[in-house]
C-alpha cells in the first residue's frame, strides 16, 4: 500500500513482509474485532485490550484488522504468515500504536493531549480513557 499513514484518522504504518502497510481500525474493522472477541461495545472492547494480556490469536485477529481497515485485502490466515520487523516484539508494538491511535485523545497541534479530551471509543457514547497496552512479550 502506498501513501503515508494519517494519525488523526487513526492509521499507522508498519513494516510486514518487508513492505510498507497502513493499518487503521476503521469502525467496521472495531465491529469486526466485536464479533471475533464475542464483545457488545467498544467500552468493553478497550477494557479487553487494557488488560494487557493479548496473546498471539489476538495479534493476528488486531493486525488483520487494521490491514483491511488501512486497505489491504488480506485474511487473517495471510497474517499469520507474515514477519514483521523485530519479530514478535514488533506485532507487538504495531497492536500497540494501532489501539493508542485508535483509543487515546487526540493530540493537539502541539502534542500535548486535549483537556477534557476523549477519543476513539468514548466518541461513541462510552467513557473510555487510555487503555493500558500490550507490552512486548506479554500473552
Amino acid at each position: 500500500m502506498t501513501g503515508r499513514a494519517n494519525r488523526r484518522r487513526g492509521e499507522i504504518e508498519a513494516v510486514l513482509d518487508g513492505e510498507r502497510r497502513i493499518l487503521c481500525l476503521t469502525l467496521g474493522a472495531l465491529a469486526e474485532l466485536e464479533t471475533a472477541f464475542a464483545i457488545d461495545s467498544l467500552n468493553e472492547l478497550a477494557a479487553r485490550f487494557s488488560r494487557g494480556a493479548i496473546g498471539a490469536h489476538d495479534i493476528i485477529r488486531i493486525v488483520g484488522a487494521g490491514l483491511r481497515g488501512g486497505g489491504n485485502l488480506m485474511s487473517d490466515e495471510d497474517v499469520a504468515a507474515m514477519t514483521a520487523e523485530g519479530g514478535i516484539q514488533g506485532f507487538a508494538r504495531i497492536v500497540a500504536e494501532l489501539l493508542s491511535v485508535t483509543f487515546a485523545p487526540a493530540a493537539n497541534e502541539h502534542g500535548s493531549r486535549a483537556a477534557g479530551s476523549t477519543g476513539g471509543a468514548a466518541a461513541a457514547g462510552g467513557d473510555v480513557q487510555n487503555p493500558p497496552l500490550p507490552h512486548p512479550g506479554s500473552g
